[in-house]
């Protein structure tokens, strides 16, 4: 059986500089000196709540929550195909015998809902009306920006901040355990994923969240952190995703076509976060796009 682990023994130290809590901060697993074969971890982050990463190709992570309360188990955000589904249903099964009854789509892109067949069929979902629609769920969507659910004796909120990296992104807050589940919303040391996104109203939603009661920030991509660590992550996710905003209208500015931006971009020390190559030429066709007043 696999052990819940706390992050602190999951990181490793490095870099001889003398500190004992300097950590890898990438989203690397060799780097960060994580074995594959570690995969899925299921990490404690307050009492009856945790995050789960499990790995998926290219080779980082996806993460969800899941709330243990009661009467039942909330999960927020799933897994990126039914075989990972089942893995994360069988890994909360080792924490709690109790039943999922609750579901929050943090993101409907694939990665965090290609699973959802192999869910539980009377789940109660809570979803924004943009990824109802994206998902053709059936299921009634949030009227307002905010709703609470009492998963058996602790209060969950799902909070849509504003468009981001999906446009219907939900992001999930338990105001008793200061902890914010950002799922997509911040992707720890990827480079910004920007296929489906609102540039500026992302930066807009990270604003809100950095200004939250908030201890603990949980990624929806990258390494689960120590909640010292994750809201430095967070900022420097906010400094990634200004610097490639500033580094396309600059190339904009000088009349560049998309194509030409895309060669000249300089990302500077975020050419080296995961999927840089793949996302980057991504991120200047979006950002052009928002320019050009034709994002959509």
């Amino acid at each position: 059986m696999r052990a819940v682990v706390s992050v602190a023994s999951a990181l490793v130290l490095l870099l001889g500089s003398g500190s004992s809590d300097a950590q890898v901060r990438t989203a690397y697993p060799e780097k960060r000196g994580v074995k594959l074969s570690e995969f899925p971890r299921t990490i404690k982050l307050a009492d009856n709540v945790y995050g789960y990463e499990e790995i998926r190709q290219p080779g980082f992570t996806t993460v969800s929550l899941f709330v243990v309360g009661n009467d039942g188990v909330l999960i927020a955000d799933g897994q990126g195909s039914p075989e990972a589904t089942k893995r994360m249903l069988a890994e909360i099964a080792k924490v709690t015998t109790k039943p999922v009854k609750w579901y929050v789509v943090g993101s409907d892109h694939g990665d965090h809902t290609a699973g959802n067949a192999v869910l539980p069929k009377d789940l109660t979902y809570i979803v924004s009306p943009a990824s109802k629609g994206q998902l053709k769920l059936d299921a009634p969507a949030m009227t307002g920006d905010r709703q609470v659910i009492d998963v058996g004796g602790i209060e969950v909120q799902a909070l849509f901040l504003g468009r981001a990296h999906t446009g219907g992104d939900l992001l999930v807050y338990l105001p008793k355990q200061k902890i914010l589940f950002m799922s997509e919303v911040y992707l720890n040391r990827v480079f910004p994923a920007m296929r489906s996104a609102y540039p500026s109203e992302w930066l807009a939603v990270i604003n809100w969240a950095l200004q939250m009661d908030v201890e603990r920030y949980v990624p929806g991509h990258g390494f689960i952190e120590e909640p010292k660590a994750s809201r430095e992550e967070l900022v420097e996710y906010q400094r990634a995703m200004r610097a490639v905003i500033a580094e396309v209208t600059r190339l904009h500015k000088l009349g560049l076509s998309v194509e030409d931006a895309i060669k000249q971009a300089d990302w500077g020390p975020y050419r080296e976060w995961f999927l840089a190559d793949q996302q980057g030429p991504i991120a200047v066709r979006r950002i052009y796009e928002e320019l050009n007043g034709t994002l959509q």
